[in-house]
């Protein structure tokens, strides 16, 4: 794919150096030259520096055979702007911008633009983390029938195998991480106290899992 880059902060970089280990085309377009020095010394895309809004830039960046673009700067003003012009100027089918304010992601989402919203997710994640609740939602797909919940162990299931906790369940086991480290769920896995669990889940598949452990229900 060919993917053109708006800002070579921390985002930018590290988003612009994975591409391209990926074997994608990628492009960074900056207005600070000395931005570039974020990139890994073997980053074998493309650099041009210039004015962001710039047509001409864009098009030096090669905006007009451009598969897809991301706007990552820590401007939010910039981010839909640049977002808004590569959809409407020159067709980009596939855009993702960055909300670095929260306060803007209406905005963002005005110009009906893919948004993520780095300071939402950290803060959304950091207080499920701290919750007390053993077993929370992560992600809700579809309209909602089937999520993905997040099971922190309970020391009761320390050193019994995950197969023993999905035998027999409406529920699919996915990934565990254990402190820190993602794993495959595999059937035979031995369960420590604290790991977490990802499964996917119908409401009465989590029912079920909440009897199975003994957990409060949610209210």
């Amino acid at each position: 794919m060919n993917v053109i880059v708006v800002g070579c902060g921390r985002v930018g970089s590290q988003l612009a150096y994975q591409l391209s280990r990926k074997g994608h085309q990628v492009t960074v377009v900056d207005q600070v030259v000395t931005a570039f020095k974020n990139l890994p010394p073997d980053f074998v895309g493309r650099r041009v520096q210039g004015e962001l809004l710039s047509q001409d830039v864009l098009r030096r960046a090669g905006i007009e055979q451009a598969e897809g673009l991301a706007a990552v700067t820590n401007s939010d003003s910039f981010n839909a702007v640049v977002a808004h012009l590569a959809r409407t100027a020159f067709q980009v089918p596939r855009i993702v911008v960055r909300n670095f304010d929260p306060h803007w992601r209406p905005f963002h989402e005005a110009f009906g633009l893919p948004v993520v919203s780095s300071s939402l997710w950290t803060a959304q994640r950091v207080e499920e983390l701290l919750a007390e609740a053993p077993l929370r939602p992560v992600l809700s797909l579809g309209d909602g029938e089937v999520k993905i919940w997040e099971l922190t162990v309970p020391e009761a299931w320390a050193g019994r195998a995950l197969q023993d906790l999905v035998a027999e369940c409406h529920y699919l086991p996915v990934a565990l991480t254990r402190a820190g480290r993602g794993f495959l769920a595999t059937p035979e896995i031995s369960l420590e106290a604290g790991d977490l669990v990802h499964l996917t889940a119908t409401p009465e598949g989590i029912q079920s899992l909440r009897n199975r452990l003994n957990l409060p229900q949610e209210v």
